[in-house]
């Protein structure tokens, strides 16, 4: 099914903030979703991931896109389909050099006071002198 071009733009902005992720560091999907403007969104920037490409042909493909950098609010590695999806998320963060535990309850986290990112905007944005996003702190949260 063709994304329209809003969608489209969407999942471009996603995979281009989560390309800004330093080696070795993780994020949120929410923080995401605020970096790129739409603080009330991280659900579809987690969409966004479970769709991203595996063909190299394209521009955004799980190749370039380092999809493993992104977990959840409380420092967890969400549930995937896949019953090994998580773990494989985990192996991969931790050939970047990222501690990954695991509670009692089999959950893979992160600590985010260790690892984490959590810019208050772009890279990218702020080399180009651009302004940050603001937002409420209704929204922030």
């Amino acid at each position: 099914m063709a994304r329209t071009d809003e969608a489209e733009a969407f999942y471009y902005a996603v995979y281009n903030a989560i390309q800004e992720i330093p080696y070795g560091k993780v994020t949120s999907y929410g923080h995401i979703a605020r970096l790129i403007g739409t603080p009330q969104r991280p659900r579809q920037v987690g969409v966004c991931l479970k769709h991203l490409p595996t063909d190299l042909s394209l521009p955004h493909h799980n190749a370039n896109v380092p999809w493993q950098r992104v977990i959840n609010s409380k420092g967890i590695i969400s549930p995937r389909g896949h019953p090994s999806g998580a773990a494989h998320q985990a192996a991969a963060l931790r050939a970047e050099g990222v501690t990954v535990t695991q509670s009692n309850m089999g959950e893979f986290m992160i600590n985010f006071s260790e690892y984490g990112w959590f810019p208050k905007q772009l890279p990218s944005e702020e080399a180009e002198g651009l302004e940050p996003h603001v937002f409420t702190d209704e929204e922030d949260n």
